[in-house]
């Protein structure tokens, strides 16, 4: 049998092995890269943030508005948004395969532009937020403090990959919901509300939003 003649040659057996490992290390660097496509559309993040609002105010006011300037841009083939109740806004618009990262970014910031004199007054305040990204995750860390030195009300600083970022990725650090405090006023008592918290904070008063609604 076959397997009669390795074992009385050991040597030709490590040769052969020898042989196939460097026949292989030579195919892999000569294989063509048309054997792996990009299966991943590429993305353009859009983010935003309206502190104080909701996530009824934030789709009315500041994705209504994104989104019927966004639609439509070249190459295009699909976009989603989230609006959360902690005033965050993310727009993914996504790309057909094969388009350059770099000129759809370009493309969805031109048209972010048209619609930023239209956002109320505190998101412009924090500014727009227009990066390429990819919807394939690399890795999730998570970190614990057991002497309780950090935790939500004191986060710890954790400083990303430069390399990363290079690459054109990027990380993203969570260490729980910023305190925060909604105050629903009766519509008579806004203005005073209002003018006696800005008078007394003044400091303050450009990161407060009050939120005004019918009670019955």
């Amino acid at each position: 049998m076959i397997s009669k003649v390795f074992v009385g040659r050991p040597r030709l057996a490590v040769v052969i092995a020898i042989i196939t490992v460097i026949a292989g290390a030579i195919s892999l660097l000569q294989f063509p890269l048309a054997q792996f496509p990009d299966i991943v559309p590429p993305q353009v993040e859009i983010t935003a943030r309206f502190p104080g609002a909701s996530a009824e105010v934030v789709e009315s006011t500041v994705g209504q508005l994104l989104e019927s300037k966004v639609v439509g841009v070249d190459k295009m083939i699909y976009m989603k948004s989230t609006s959360g109740n902690d005033g965050s806004y993310i727009l993914l618009v996504s790309f057909a395969l094969g388009t350059d990262p770099d000129q759809n970014t370009v493309n969805v910031n031109n048209r972010t532009q048209l619609a930023t004199a239209r956002l109320p007054q505190e998101v412009r305040q924090q500014g727009l937020s227009v990066k390429k990204k990819s919807s394939a995750m690399l890795q999730v860390i998570s970190l614990r403090s057991t002497s309780g030195a950090q935790g939500p009300r004191r986060p710890a600083r954790v400083d990303g990959c430069q390399a990363l970022r290079r690459g054109g990725g990027r990380e993203s650090a969570r260490s729980g919901d910023a305190p925060a405090i909604r105050l629903f006023p009766q519509p008579p008592d806004l203005v005073a509300i209002t003018s006696r918290f800005s008078a007394s904070y003044p400091a303050k008063s450009s990161e407060v939003v009050v939120d005004a609604r019918v009670w019955n």
